[in-house]
């Protein structure tokens, strides 16, 4: 019984034929659709429900006037056709004009002919204090100073002592799905939200002077005499070109952004943008 049961639906497979394929709609099912009088809000749902898009030229809008297709359903067209086209992102074009994910890069070479490289955020790993045997043995008034620690004695992107950099924020990339620095608690909209440092070099690790304390008071964050001066100027909205004051010596060096409300003025949860110049 059941070898008469394989051969019989086997026959009706063979009968029957398959169901067609669905195809994309196109201007002229628009036309039939509305020579059929369906009305615009069918042929509109339609649209939306096949996600259908539509890349009308003038001509292609005047043509379906003069047919007969509605104003309301040629909209709907031109809008399915805006829908669809998210901006390509580039994580290594050299034009500040090109879409890049939201971070910081570092241009080699030159605007017309080079490259640019993301620069990853390092995290700091822990928080040190220094000189707090000076400290105590003084009562206060040798300052003892608070160090943010990173790991890696030196940092993977490699600059040289003029680099120009590029700062991308989510406002660059309105239409772009929706990216960060780093998670919805970068708050940072410009290079002015940022500290560009010099790094002290150790063994296995980096680190930065974030704060000091004496007989005077504690003072976190980073200190004017370490900070590094920049220059910036917006190229267009949410993009900014960077570079430093004055030429950088071969060392390591980082951006240092700290996350408000954290503990230790922020230290604690730094971020660096960390780069050497050789």
């Amino acid at each position: 019984m059941t070898r008469y049961f394989n051969i019989a639906a086997a026959l009706l497979l063979a009968c029957c034929p398959a169901p067609a394929a669905a195809e994309d709609l196109t201007i002229n099912d628009i036309v039939a659709l509305t020579e059929m009088q369906l009305g615009d809000a069918a042929i509109i749902a339609k649209i939306e429900a096949e996600g259908a898009s539509f890349d009308l030229s003038t001509e292609e809008m005047i043509d379906l006037k003069r047919k007969g297709v509605s104003s309301d359903v040629i909209a709907a067209m031109v809008r399915s056709g805006k829908a669809e086209r998210v901006p390509e992102l580039s994580i290594d074009s050299s034009d500040p004009n090109v879409p890049h994910p939201p971070g910081v890069y570092l241009l080699h070479g030159t605007v017309e002919k080079g490259r640019m490289e993301r620069i990853e955020p390092t995290s700091s790993s822990q928080i040190k204090t220094g000189g707090i045997w000076g400290y105590a043995l003084t009562g206060g008034i040798a300052s003892a100073s608070v160090k943010v620690s990173i790991p890696n004695a030196a940092a993977r992107v490699a600059a040289t002592t003029r680099p120009y950099f590029y700062f991308f924020f989510d406002e660059a990339e309105k239409d772009a799905a929706a990216s960060s620095f780093m998670g919805s608690t970068f708050l940072a909209s410009s290079p002015a939200d940022f500290n560009l440092v010099r790094l002290d070099r150790k063994k296995d690790r980096r680190e930065a002077r974030v704060g000091s304390m004496n007989l005077g008071g504690a003072k976190m964050g980073v200190m004017d005499k370490d900070r590094i001066a920049i220059e910036y100027v917006l190229v267009r909205p949410g993009v900014y070109r960077v570079k430093a004051g004055a030429p950088l010596e071969p060392g390591e060096y980082g951006f240092l952004y700290s996350l408000p409300g954290a503990a230790t003025g922020g230290a604690a949860s730094a971020r660096i943008f960390d780069f050497t110049v050789k």
